[in-house]
């Protein structure tokens, strides 16, 4: 359906893409497999428009294409959806799916109920039990991952690309994506996979392409391949994933947090976090799983500060009641948060690494209130060091790096301004399993130094592999906890799915 020959693409003089060839076949799911780096994302965002200058030939269905923007992409048969969401949160479902490819009736004016009801028919497709109308802002991370692949199915192409598609959508979401795929299988369209979820790619994926470093290793068929042969071609070597070993904490209570409740935004009846209590010791790792929807994101900043009009509850640290009106207080008594959405909430995409790394810590900084470069570039550089953070310079836009290395950014913004409780909401949401494995890494050093850890994630063999302690979350409560040596995948499972299901 697709081949790509000698693709080479550089930024700034960094190479991205050198010399890439691959085969896409039709009525195949063709996954395309990297450490975070490898030139993924780059590669796709050539074949479907979003990069038109590059070195080398796309060939499609036996013709030559360069196309100049995604629009000439999508009427020659190829959509794409984006790992980062590319949505308008001001405007509707509907307004959303249709953007810039609007209907309109006899008269040249625009046809909203033919659109509205299309819109409406994609998501019932993709079992989206919500309005078209909704506005894309009143949307969670899941289910704005669900009107992308809407945006995608509005046309009928030939070529789809998925890039993470499961990467903020819950289980039952999954498997309805895995049952579109195998229908758009059928349909002899050529489906393109891009995860990190390997067990993902055993199960959906046909053929397997692997690039490393921004060149093409490998490709063949998924049948016969196994887990650790996978990663070795990823990496290029043995890798095991890190497990922490049973360790016993120390029994001094570093937070205290007790009868958290928060009323929704918008319906002061309905709670989304309901009078939630725990401990967490120095030097702990508490990790909390739960669905979907259960106020585990809600829990964190409400901790955080963020929602001080609407929360009730008590917060006591190192045995100091404290409360808490905004993050900057929050952040000031020794409580960081990595947020869930790294592009939106934890990064200025524009600018540099430098000032993205020394934002927190601007005060400290200062010579006679003056920000000092030398103190500026000392702090950065110990920090892109211990997070061993790629980068080709401090001064490199943050948001030309790789998912990763986005995230360790994050990480070592908060970690600059010396934190005492740290809060990490999905760490490894869209990143690599060696870059997972450094984020571990430093989780349970941080532990060691004496960090109290609260770990909030999807992935439950990443809440087994770190945790001291498990919280499990539904529909607001904590519905039960375990210690590393009780937590199981099926009892914590059983406690997060709600009781009303």
């Amino acid at each position: 359906m697709l081949v790509a020959e000698n693709i080479t693409k550089k930024f700034s003089g960094v190479t991205a893409l050198d010399n890439v060839c691959l085969e896409l076949h039709a009525g195949k799911v063709n996954a395309i497999l990297g450490e975070n780096g490898a030139g993924k994302s780059t590669l796709m965002k050539i074949l479907s428009g979003v990069y038109p200058d590059y070195e080398g030939r796309v060939i499609l269905k036996g013709s030559q294409v360069n196309f100049s923007n995604p629009k000439e992409a999508q009427l020659a048969g190829i959509a794409i959806i984006h790992q980062e969401l590319n949505l308008v949160p001001h405007l509707s479902i509907t307004e959303n799916i249709f953007l810039g490819r609007e209907l309109s009736n006899n008269w040249g004016m625009l046809d909203g109920k033919s659109m509205r009801a299309k819109a409406q028919e994609l998501l019932d497709r993709l079992k989206l039990d919500i309005d078209a109308d909704t506005l894309i802002g009143d949307l969670k991370v899941g289910q704005q991952q669900v009107v992308e692949i809407a945006k995608a199915l509005l046309t009928d192409c030939e070529v789809i690309i998925m890039d993470e598609p499961t990467s903020a959508i819950s289980e039952s979401e999954v498997e309805v994506l895995f049952e579109i795929i195998h229908s758009l299988r059928r349909e002899n369209k050529a489906v393109v996979y891009i995860s990190h979820k390997l067990d993902e790619l055993f199960k959906i994926a046909d053929r397997y392409i692997v690039l490393r470093d921004g060149c093409t290793v490998e490709s063949g068929d998924m049948q016969g391949m196994t887990h650790d042969a996978l990663i070795r071609k990823m990496v290029g070597r043995e890798l095991k994933v890190l497990k922490k070993g049973a360790k016993s904490t120390e029994s001094k209570s570093l937070l205290s947090v007790r009868n958290i409740s928060l009323k929704h935004a918008e319906n002061a009846k309905r709670l989304v976090v309901k009078d939630v209590s725990f401990n967490i010791n120095k030097g702990e790792i508490l990790g909390i799983f739960g669905l979907m929807g259960a106020g585990r994101t809600e829990l964190l900043e409400t901790i955080f500060g963020l929602h001080d009009q609407n929360s009730s509850g008590h917060i006591v640290l190192e045995e100091k009641a404290v409360q808490f009106s905004s993050p900057a207080q929050a952040m000031q008594a020794g409580i960081a948060l990595v947020p869930e959405d790294r592009k939106k909430d934890g990064l200025v995409l524009g600018l540099d690494v430098k000032t993205n790394i020394s934002l927190t810590t601007l005060d400290h900084l200062q010579n006679y209130g003056w920000i000092s470069s030398a103190k500026e570039l000392q702090l950065v550089k110990r920090y892109i060091d211990l997070l061993q953070i790629k980068t080709p310079s401090v001064y490199q836009a943050a948001k030309n790096l790789s998912g990763g290395n986005q995230q360790k950014i994050v990480l070592a913004k908060c970690l600059s301004n010396q934190p005492k409780i740290l809060m990490l909401d999905e760490p490894t949401r869209g990143i690599d399993i060696n870059a997972k494995n450094e984020i571990y890494k430093l989780i349970l050093n941080l532990a060691a130094n004496g960090l109290g850890i609260i770990m909030v994630s999807s992935e439950l063999p990443e809440i087994l592999a770190i945790s001291d302690r498990v919280l499990v979350m539904s529909e607001g409560s904590i519905t039960a906890e375990f210690t590393a040596a009780e937590a199981a995948e099926d009892k914590i499972l059983k406690a997060a799915i709600p009781k009303t299901l």
